[in-house]
């Protein structure tokens, strides 16, 4: 069996969740070969799978949306980009198709969550679920009258999916599908944590460390305002934090899941696979506003509901206002399960095993 992963080339939120789904699909099922089709880095797709053996087409599928920074959209960006992707897609779509054709292996395509997934499975006749916690309809529709073509065209896209794996924390998403709820979708720290700590001079006291994390793109900050928290430890992807006395760089090979279960807290934006990781292993999120991204009041709400947490606006986290001296504020809710990849992953099995009830479209075959 083979498995062809569309990944959304947006951010590397997708890729993690993804790799969490496929990491416990390899456990179950290690003869199964998985193909991850998408336009992040190797690097990072290496990373987040580990000792999983994979695949990788270097394919862009999708837009997502244009920022300027993490915390930023680019509304004009965006649609000029969807209009150049759209011009492209047919020729990827035929190309990967064909050499989906020459591998001569029963196959199922994976979406997370570029649309054009449905173009390829279409061509090819084969199954296609979904693994997401939003759909481009949703986020682009929003952003002006010019974006209400490709919304509808999203939408139209996405119910031709045979199963939706929804994710929590998750956007309306009606499609009209089948479809599984999932808990938490998260992969398991994989560094020894003793050596981790040594290696970067870490108080034992994982209040004291703080992990900034902004995503692939990142986000600018001085490192001058770390000195205004002399009692805390600040790690991130930021070389620049590593220029003052309590700043420390996350060393290359070192995901933030790895080190999370050494961190009392998490300054960083809202983001779906940020917030399964953290909650998943006890971190508090500091979560700085964001605007202009359907997802993002969606994600604070849910954030009040289910994780110890502090919210900053952008003219706070600027100053330096971190409010790490504050208490964490309580969950108004229960904690969210924490199987979800296990849950997607045996999904997927069912499926393709013709253990599932659950209707397929017209073209589904193995």
């Amino acid at each position: 069996m083979l498995i062809y992963a569309c990944i959304s080339s947006h951010g590397f939120g997708h890729g993690s969740r993804t790799a969490s789904v496929l990491a416990e699909l390899a456990s179950l099922k290690p003869d199964w070969r998985l193909v991850l089709s998408t336009g992040l880095p190797r690097a990072f797709l290496k990373l987040s799978l580990g000792p999983v053996p994979f695949e990788h087409r270097p394919c862009r599928w999708d837009v997502g949306v244009i920022q300027a920074d993490a915390l930023g959209a680019d509304a004009p960006a965006t649609l000029a980009a969807l209009e150049d992707l759209d011009g492209s897609l047919p020729g990827l779509v035929e190309a990967e198709a064909t050499w989906l054709e020459a591998q001569h292996q029963p196959l199922l395509v994976l979406g997370d969550v570029p649309p054009a997934a449905a173009l390829l499975a279409r061509r090819l006749q084969v199954p296609l679920v979904w693994l997401a916690s939003f759909g481009w309809d949703t986020i682009h529709a929003p952003m002006g009258s010019g974006f209400q073509p490709w919304a509808e065209r999203h939408r139209q896209l996405y119910a031709q999916g045979d199963l939706l794996l929804r994710c929590p924390l998750s956007l309306p998403m009606d499609w009209g599908l089948p479809e599984v709820r999932l808990g938490l979708t998260s992969s398991s720290p994989r560094l020894d944590l003793e050596w981790l700590a040594q290696d970067l001079a870490l108080p034992p006291d994982r209040e004291q460390v703080v992990l900034v994390s902004f995503g692939g793109l990142g986000m600018a900050m001085d490192p001058a305002l770390l000195t205004l928290w002399p009692e805390h430890v600040f790690i991130g992807p930021d070389p620049l934090l590593a220029t003052v006395p309590n700043g420390r760089c996350l060393p290359a090979g070192v995901r933030p899941l790895d080190l999370m279960p050494l961190t009392g807290r998490l300054i960083t934006k809202p983001g779906y696979s940020s917030f399964c990781e953290a909650f998943s292993q006890g971190v508090g999120i500091h979560l700085v506003h964001r605007s202009g991204f359907a997802e993002a009041p969606v994600l604070e709400e849910d954030l009040r509901n289910h994780g110890w947490h502090r919210l900053l606006s952008q003219e706070a986290f600027r100053r330096g206002d971190w409010q790490l001296d504050q208490p964490l504020e309580p969950p108004r809710r229960g904690p969210l399960a924490v199987d979800g990849a296990t849950t997607a992953a045996r999904a997927l099995i069912s499926l393709l095993e013709g253990r599932s009830a659950l209707p397929m479209g017209p073209g589904f075959r193995i």
